[in-house]
């Protein structure tokens, strides 16, 4: 009797630790390891004045900030990214092909009639520099500007219903960040802690609630102006996230994601409801 009792329970945790080995297994198998999107949302650094927020404009030429591209390109390189995706019209992709080809062969600065955009836009002022360093043959474009942002309209039919709380949240937000982000740049701030600024929680917050919140309210309750810019809005992101995520490979554990910061904030919501990615931030690998 005692054999058998003891024959049940060497069968039983045979039977438990194969149990416990197929669930583990059954985990791996489900649960792949998640790839890391580098989130650096930035300003224009050619200043287009096309945003809705005008801020006064940086001298991305200077010997201070170009030293500072080529530390902050330095510690991305040892970040290694697989992918760099910036915010450039994916119907341009050939284009953009033409010009990183450029810089490879180190004619693209050559050339001295560049407009400002071409001069000092952050895709190849930063993006190229740390695609070269990183030996990537691509840089993709991922804008999708196939949508409307009807601003304007927002703000007629809030003057028109008399909305002055909801204009004055508006405006004050506006206000206050480029108070800020001009104060900064007149004290002398560093093109490292505006970055870090712009990818701060509090800001990324802010973008998110003045775009995806406070549009929603304007208007009387038959005036749609505000859910439609704020649908464009998210259709745009949608787009561009899309993208991102077609071109990732299984093999790209690591990508880096340059675009204006309000596109990174909401990245960063798109990626945490995404059980198969997670953010990395810039400020988390920048040499100290």
């Amino acid at each position: 009797m005692k054999n058998s009792t003891f024959l049940i329970l060497i069968i039983f945790l045979i039977f438990s630790c194969s149990k416990k080995q197929e669930k583990k297994q059954t985990e791996l198998i489900v649960a792949p390891k998640k790839k890391e999107a580098l989130l650096i949302g930035t300003f224009h650094y050619n200043n287009p004045g096309a945003d809705v927020i005008k801020t006064k404009s940086f001298n991305i030429l200077s010997e201070k900030s170009q030293n500072e591209l080529k530390e902050i390109s330095s510690s991305i390189k040892k970040y290694n990214p697989t992918k760099i995706f910036v915010e450039w019209s994916y119907k341009e992709q050939k284009e953009l092909d033409s010009l990183y080809q450029l810089y490879l062969n180190n004619q693209y600065f050559t050339n001295a009639s560049l407009s400002d955009f071409y001069l000092k836009n952050e895709i190849f002022q930063l993006a190229f520099r740390i695609a070269k360093e990183s030996n990537l043959k691509k840089v993709y474009g991922v804008d999708y500007t196939g949508t409307d942002f009807p601003f304007d309209d927002v703000m007629r039919d809030i003057v028109e219903n008399n909305q002055y709380e909801l204009e004055a949240k508006i405006e004050k937000g506006i206000s206050r960040f480029t108070q800020e982000f001009d104060s900064k740049i007149e004290s002398g701030t560093s093109l490292t802690e505006l970055t870090t600024f712009l990818n701060s929680s509090e800001m990324r917050s802010f973008s998110n609630y003045f775009h995806n919140n406070l549009m929603l309210l304007a208007g009387a309750p038959n005036d749609f102006s505000g859910p439609l810019l704020t649908s464009e809005w998210y259709k745009r992101n949608l787009h561009m996230w899309s993208l991102i995520q077609k071109h990732t490979k299984e093999s790209d554990e690591r990508i880096m994601v340059l675009v204006g910061a309000s596109h990174a904030a909401m990245f960063e919501l798109f990626i945490k409801e995404n059980k198969l990615w997670k953010v990395k931030e810039l400020e988390d690998i920048l040499v100290r």
